[in-house]
């Protein structure tokens, strides 16, 4: 433990059996999907930078929208009871399909905990589709300036409401790629949001979530599949999770971790969301 006298910087050192308690102790949000959480180590971890990409109709915004509900399943159904900020660059955000995933959501937890919601008019009050809305702060982003913006006062807000416990941006890149042409001057701004980024997911104590586009990229010969703006945008991240067909199934790929190694695992989209894919198979598969 750091003395007093010591230089500002070393004031917040912290020992190696401390830092593993506290990996040990984070808390994760559920998927929906036991196989994704456990590739995940659990689900997505507060204090943490998440990057989801993909291609289109794979199922990002999907998982999005899952963990924007699942962060709000009350405690005494083994939740966290949190809150959601949801930035849509895309317009991708459909309430319709927001209270279906509620409706989703509610029938799992009477599913697990079948006279529990009958016990107090506030366990009542939880498990309604509505109040799952009511707990998704929503802004829609027209253009990287006002992107900018939103995040640059996200730690205001976060003062504000200190409940919330996941922030997720669909999608991250969408404006920058459009409407951005410096490309170097890009990097810079985009590599400052992810560090503002980083810093509010350790400061407040929640999980960042990105979703992010795929574009093809020219590699020995031959045309690739590649998150959008490249590595040096996702270096930025603590994690990186890809999802991507095989044949007909939705899998997703854990690229990135600090802590957790390489690996795939299927999941579904159904119409309560993300859940494991029926024929569940575990099976290695090459990506991209």
């Amino acid at each position: 433990m750091a003395s007093s006298g010591d230089p500002p910087i070393l004031a917040g050192a912290q020992n190696a059996w401390d830092m593993l308690s506290d990996e040990q102790s984070q808390k994760h949000i559920t998927t929906g999907s036991g196989d994704l959480n456990n590739i995940l180590g659990g689900g997505i971890h507060y204090k943490e930078v998440t990057e989801i990409g993909g291609v289109p109709g794979v199922g990002k915004t999907q998982l999005g929208i899952q963990l924007a509900i699942n962060v709000q399943i009350p405690v005494e159904y083994g939740g966290l009871g949190g809150k959601a900020v949801y930035i849509d660059t895309e317009g991708s955000f459909m309430v319709e399909r927001v209270y279906q995933i509620a409706e989703g959501c509610i029938s799992d937890i009477l599913e697990h905990f079948p006279h529990s919601h009958e016990k107090s008019s506030s366990g009542q009050k939880q498990l309604q589709p509505e109040h799952f809305l009511a707990d998704i702060y929503y802004f829609r982003i027209c253009s990287y300036t006002e992107q900018i913006a939103a995040i640059n006062y996200l730690e205001k807000f976060l003062g504000e409401h200190k409940d919330v416990r996941i922030v997720i941006i669909d999608s991250v890149t969408f404006h920058f790629r459009q409407d951005f042409d410096d490309l170097a001057l890009r990097t810079r701004v985009l590599s400052g949001l992810s560090l503002k980024l980083m810093k509010i997911a350790k400061a407040y104590n929640l999980a960042v979530v990105l979703l992010n586009q795929v574009t093809t990229k020219f590699t020995e010969g031959s045309f690739q599949l590649t998150l959008a703006l490249g590595d040096s945008w996702s270096h930025s991240c603590t994690n990186r999770l890809i999802l991507y067909w095989n044949g007909n199934e939705r899998y997703a790929h854990l690229d990135k971790s600090p802590s957790l190694p390489v690996a795939s695992a299927p999941y579904a989209v159904t119409g309560k969301g993300i859940r494991d894919a029926v024929s569940s198979n575990h099976k290695r598969v090459r990506v991209m």
